[in-house]
């Protein structure tokens, strides 16, 4: 059981990876397809805007977050650990919803930032490495 853990930290990101590129779009039979539950939305100063620039609208922006996170349309914010922007995940189930959600920011609208849309849900390829069963002790 010790060692489980090292193991699937180091197979998890392979059978991700290998899940992500194959060339079926189709998933065998018996396995669910994934499904997308969340989008993460990395944000980014743009190259060239000014920490002045962000500032000018950065009580709005913070206002106008909350608001979306009090609406329930905001699952989660982080800031980012390298000082550069923040980290939303949006309860939203494609990308184009998520644009549409970050499009009404201010920080957004003044185009001060950089977006990257992830869309994020369940780890499915963990099933395929336990075998679609309980995990034997």
């Amino acid at each position: 059981m010790k060692l489980l853990f090292p193991l699937l930290m180091t197979v998890l990101p392979a059978a991700s990876v290998l899940a992500q590129t194959q060339a079926s779009p189709q998933p065998p039979s018996g396995v669910p397809s994934p499904k997308t539950t969340e989008v993460m939305v990395i944000l980014t100063a743009k190259q060239g805007v000014t920490r002045e620039q962000i500032m000018n609208v950065i009580l709005v922006e913070i206002r106008a977050t909350v608001k979306l996170y009090l609406d329930g349309k905001i699952r989660q914010w982080y800031s980012r650990s390298d000082g550069r922007g923040v980290v939303l995940f949006l309860d939203v189930k494609t990308v184009d919803e998520a644009h549409a959600v970050m499009d009404t920011l201010p920080l957004s609208k003044e185009n001060l930032m950089d977006h990257e849309y992830v869309p994020v849900g369940p780890l499915l390829p963990l099933g395929g490495l336990i075998g679609g069963g309980p995990m034997e002790q």
